[in-house]
């Protein structure tokens, strides 16, 4: 690849990354913006320049830009582009990362947090596939398809510390065929956490701000030690109150990560523990028919809590009744060990092995009279009067409801990585194998000793599902780059799913039929990429990628969209004969540019267009018997395959450098997302076809506006959301939004035994914008349910290098 194309690939010393003698560019981390690559999916000329490597390969210091860049652009043959470290803390410090994300174009994230950490009411999309149809990975390892149903992995803010992850990447259109994923249908993140430094030193810093917010964080290095031995320890706690009601969201999470390099090997272990709870927001059911904007839950105030029950306001409500509290609590344990092996210049050899334990649980406390609950407690305790029923959960007319998780899983992943001439050969596997469990439970609820969200329950009355799933995952890619000339790659693969899960209802509910169970086969053999990248100028690029991609079954049970939610054995065994997992085709192709210029004030530009068409077919979604009620009850449901999806759509970002002291980064994305077909609920006919997808919007425009003047740097954030239909008949909208964020930090130098004292400010939703983020798409296709944007908020955080 021409020298010019390197121009972002500089690191800085104190943010040094796994690249070291004889081995591939993989996995690198820019300061200045975060490349993570797969080194198969590069041309020769990109591997890490070898000893003696002549200097009319790299560029001069003097070209690379004095200002930072916002993002990066990976030169690949598919489009892949990535948010620093930098940038994600100076977003906001703590933030998750998936959030920092959203201003990349075609990345759509919504949340009812400023940090984006509440996962309840957390919605992505990237071309027009949700988070559950997106690849997750943290320094390679798997983090599962997102579901707020915990069942095969976790979130990357509980994988790791926001303040130590290195940066995170997205490919919009299809992933590298190595990504240990079966839910990558659309595109992948990847993310990664930072090695240690060579030099001993820590880093402590403190958030203060908006609702009680206190965030503590706190980084020790021990430099090199030993024989090229390196290690941190981290820790992070952080307690907020939410901002519309009295609960605090927050917990502590340990981070430590040791590296050993030699000449020839390089070997990484990591390990996070996290403990978190979120008391969690509720949704707004049907908004263009109420007034409300937020829904907050009445703790701690139990007295107004037992008022409002025996009130008209809340037999008014209806689904907009308030429940007492909700909350999300989360315990993940999870590391790894990677070793990468040099046998030559041209021979690598990558291992990877890694375990995960969760046990959480999601608890609500509310009313025993709300969404059709007194019909199943009828079940349990038939001929009982409400006031009966009321005493046997504690004589408050309330009832604790729990839905509680328990996850192991392990596994390996090996990639064989060989330069012969000009081709770059790649093979590799993954295995895991995983056991989770995932049980509602009642718990009884007395005024004189009521339960809390920051408590787990004990002794259930009421056992009104479990689920047991195992499951086994095995993978394995092929692929070659041929480097046809100097300007010129081809690269096709494959690769191999097979996903195995056997899942059984051992505890059912009374209110169901049957119980389902058994094992059922995701299996694709065959899976194929083809890419190709052209160097037309030193300056552009052109790209294109064709790849197939399958989505297994999600190991989930009642009331969920999945083979073993349904409610009899025969509907069951019929998914298993004749049901088929979700595939996609993408097809996209794009122009790179990246040159300085001499235009007036204007000295560098950088960006990327790029067009994308997906085919999306065996669409799943689960038809429930009674819609409205389903979220809290688990009733009957039907898994229906509703046909095909079809999405066209553009990408267009770039950045342009002002001299050295200022940026402006701009990213303009069109969506069209459409259903193909109609599809049936009973006898009705649910007219889908031609609608837009909902949730979706056509239009976004992000852009970050930076000055940067030595220790001082400041940025203007915008973020435009465009339409969105809140139904899959598109006869209900939800209206466009612009956020705006500013933040500006300096750090004070001159300080004994500190290298650098930094001082930021942030101020979210500059404007105080009200309106809806995340949106839940009802299954009875007119109804659904929205959270609000949360409020202005400000923080200032202090943070000290020594």
């Amino acid at each position: 690849m021409p020298p010019s194309f390197f121009r972002n690939s500089v690191t800085r010393p104190a943010n040094r990354v796994a690249t070291r003698r004889g081995a591939l560019l993989t996995s690198t981390l820019l300061a200045l913006g975060v490349a993570s690559a797969h080194a198969a999916d590069l041309p020769p000329a990109a591997s890490a320049p070898k000893t003696g490597a002549s200097k009319a390969a790299m560029p001069s210091a003097a070209a690379v830009p004095a200002t930072e860049q916002i993002i990066s652009t990976a030169h690949r043959t598919r489009s892949e582009q990535s948010v620093s470290h930098v940038e994600m803390q100076r977003i906001l410090p703590g933030i998750n990362p998936v959030k920092a994300l959203e201003i990349l174009p075609g990345v759509v994230f919504e949340n009812a947090d400023p940090w984006g950490n509440n996962e309840q009411n957390s919605s992505l999309f990237i071309h027009g596939f949700n988070q559950n149809q997106l690849g997750f990975t943290l320094d390679g390892v798997p983090l599962g398809d997102q579901a707020y149903g915990n069942y095969n992995g976790l979130t990357p803010q509980r994988a790791a510390i926001s303040e130590i992850m290195g940066g995170a990447s997205v490919s919009t259109g299809a992933g590298a065929l190595g990504t240990a994923s079966t839910s990558n249908l659309g595109g992948t993140l990847e993310f990664l956490t930072q090695d240690p430094l060579h030099r001993a030193g820590g880093q402590l810093s403190q958030t203060f701000g908006s609702w009680s917010t206190f965030r503590t964080f706190a980084r020790i290095d021990t430099g090199t030690f030993g024989n090229g031995n390196s290690a941190y320890v981290a820790w992070a706690r952080q307690d907020a109150r939410a901002w519309d009601f009295a609960g605090h969201q927050g917990g502590n999470q340990v981070n430590a990560k040791f590296v050993h390099e030699d000449d020839n090997n390089r070997i990484t272990s990591f390990f996070d523990w996290s403990d978190k709870v979120e008391p969690n927001e509720d949704s707004i059911y049907d908004p263009q028919y109420t007034t409300l904007y937020k829904k907050p839950f009445i703790y701690p105030n139990l007295g107004e809590a037992l008022k409002y029950y025996n009130s008209t306001e809340y037999k008014d409500a209806g689904l907009n009744y308030r429940n007492y509290y909700s909350a999300a609590q989360r315990e993940d344990f999870l590391a790894y060990t990677k070793w990468t092996h040099d046998f030559s210049r041209n021979l690598h050899w990558d291992n990877q092995i890694y375990y995960h334990h969760d046990g959480g649980e999601g608890v609500v406390a509310g009313p025993i009279s709300a969404a059709g609950l007194p019909v199943l407690f009828s079940a349990y305790y038939p001929s009982y009067s409400p006031s009966q029923l009321s005493q046997v959960f504690g004589g408050s007319g309330m009832a604790t409801r729990t839905t509680e998780y328990w996850d192991n899983r392990g596994g390996l992943i090996s990639t064989l990585r060989y330069h012969l001439g000009n081709h770059h050969i790649e093979l590799g596997g993954w295995y895991e194998r995983n056991n989770n469990t995932q049980a509602r439970r009642w718990y009884p609820f007395s005024a004189s000793d009521p339960t809390t969200p920051y408590q787990r329950q004990q002794n259930p009355l009421i056992h009104q599902y479990t689920n047991y799933f195992y499951t086994n995952t095995w993978t394995t890619h092929l692929q070659d780059t041929w480097q046809v000339s100097r300007t010129f790659s081809l690269n096709a693969g494959f690769k191999s799913e097979l996903v195995y899960t056997n899942g059984t209802l051992p505890v059912a509910s009374k209110s169901g039929s049957t119980v389902p169970g058994g094992t059922i086969a995701a299996v694709r053999p065959f899976l194929p990429a083809f890419g190709a990248l052209w160097n037309i100028t030193p300056h552009e690029q052109w790209f294109a990628n064709i790849q197939e991609n399958m989505r297994s079954f999600q190991a989930e049970g009642t009331g969920n969209a999945t083979p073993w939610g349904v409610t009899t054995q025969q509907a069951f065994d019929h998914f298993r004969d004749h049901g088929h997992p979700e595939t996609s085709w993408t097809y996209e192709t794009g122009f790179r540019t990246n040159r300085d210029i001499s235009f007036g004030p204007l000295t560098h530009l950088s960006g990327q267009l790029e067009y994308y068409h997906v085919h999306f077919s065996n669409r799943l979604l689960s038809v429930a018997s009674a819609p409205n009620l389903s979220w809290i009850v688990g009733s009957a449901n039907i898994l229906t395959n509703v046909g095909s999806v079809s999405t066209d759509g553009m990408d267009f970002s770039f950045t342009s450098q002002f001299g050295r002291h200022f940026s402006f980064y701009n990213a303009l994305s069109y969506n069209k997302s459409v259903y193909n077909d109609n599809y049936s609920a009973g006898t009705t006919i649910v007219q889908t076809a031609g609608k837009n997808v909902a949730g979706v919007p056509n239009w976004t425009e992000k852009f970050v506006a930076s000055t940067n003047w030595g220790d001082f740097n400041a940025q203007f954030i915008g973020d435009v959301i465009g339409k969105r239909y809140t139904t899959y008949t598109n006869d209900q909208h939800v209206s466009s939004y612009a956020l705006f964020s500013l933040n500006a930090g300096y750090t004070i130098r001159g300080i004994p035994h500190v290298r650098g004292l930094k001082v930021q400010g942030n101020i979210t939703n500059l404007t105080n914008t009200k309106g809806w983020s995340t949106l839940s798409i009802g299954n009875a296709s007119t109804t659904y349910s929205a959270y609000p944007i949360a409020p202005r908020m400000y923080f200032l955080t202090l943070s000290a290098e020594f």
